[in-house]
């Protein structure tokens, strides 16, 4: 396997941690890669997921919280359906373009 097959492989597999569950690994796997791989794009790349897991995380605490005055509810479903959509985007983006890693739109990146 190549450097590039590898930086396909590790990004798309940052992204897609999410899928595999909701709470330990898709903050685990990224972390793993982050402390295994040397190439800068594999790091941005785990970095990045790690904000949006995170960001999910918060705003799904909030919108729980906002779900007792009602406007929570809608916000969860969207935050669901944006849990699922942008992660595939990511993933199709870094195997489409794997010299450049990929950045979630309206989260706030607080590992950097």
């Amino acid at each position: 396997m190549n450097d590039l097959d590898k930086r396909k492989l590790f990004s798309a597999l940052c992204h897609g941690a999410i899928f595999f569950s909701a709470a330990l690994v898709s903050i685990g796997v990224p972390i793993a890669i982050l402390f295994v791989s040397d190439d800068p794009v594999v790091k941005d790349n785990a970095k990045e997921s790690l904000n949006f897991h995170i960001n999910l995380y918060i705003y799904a605490a909030i919108f729980g919280l906002l779900s007792i005055v009602l406007i929570g509810i809608p916000l969860l479903i969207l935050l669901g359906i944006a849990s699922f959509v942008l992660p595939i985007m990511a993933i199709i983006e870094v195997l489409g373009n794997p010299d450049r890693p990929y950045r979630y739109p309206f989260i706030y990146r607080l590992i950097s």
